[in-house]
């Protein structure tokens, strides 16, 4: 074969070359891709309305795990968890007389719950992203409940709107005093919180605010 074959050999092994990258490149983004709704679901959809590209939008979510996974999430002491479901439990109580401050130390105590267990809490923004990595499926609750918090500090909350940030707030609250460092609850239901002690130490929040 002269010189003009052998070119043209390496040129079309070369597109080859290229093709096949290419196809491997796009099967990763769109496994990728497919992993990130698998895990996030609703907020994947969210971030994705959110951002200017998709590109972008699977970025951050990405870097949410990365962020997550350098962490140590550890599980409550069972001391810990009998102290933070005794205080949901003295909130809960007194909810009908005491709405506004009520949603405030529910705010708080999901926070002190989150800082025991590992989070970093200084910036609310960074905790509501972990909490997507965790409990994709519950960010939403904490960000309304957290808006509704806000509100209620300046006296801009109706009873019902503060109602509706309990209950989301105990959504989170139960996730996070009843699950490991691995992120799945300590029963076998998946469910957790605090108000009825079961054998295995595990507790289930009482339901008197629920419709």
């Amino acid at each position: 074969m002269d010189a003009s074959t052998w070119i043209v050999i390496a040129v079309i092994a070369v597109v080859v070359v290229l093709v096949l990258i290419a196809i491997g490149v796009a099967a990763q983004r769109r496994r990728r891709r497919h992993a990130l709704h698998e895990q996030f679901g609703d907020e994947y959809d969210r971030t994705l309305e959110e951002s200017d590209k998709r590109r972008d939008a699977e970025r951050e979510l990405q870097d949410r795990i990365d962020l997550r996974n350098r962490l140590d999430i550890r599980p409550l002491p069972a001391a810990a968890r009998e102290r933070y479901v005794e205080q949901w439990q003295n909130a809960q109580v007194r909810f009908v007389d005491q709405p506004s401050v009520v949603v405030i130390e529910a705010d708080a105590l999901v926070t002190d719950v989150m800082r025991t267990r590992g989070y970093p809490v200084d910036d609310w923004d960074q905790q509501a992203a972990l909490v997507s990595v965790d409990h994709p499926q519950i960010v939403d609750d904490y960000r309304v409940a957290h808006e509704i918090a806000d509100r209620s500090r300046a006296n801009n909350a109706s009873t019902d709107d503060l109602r509706a940030a309990f209950l989301r707030y105990r959504s989170l609250f139960d996730a996070l005093v009843g699950e490991g460092a691995d992120g799945r609850s300590d029963r076998a239901d998946g469910s957790a919180g605090g108000g009825e002690e079961r054998n295995d130490g595990s507790w289930r929040t009482g339901s008197s605010l629920r419709n």
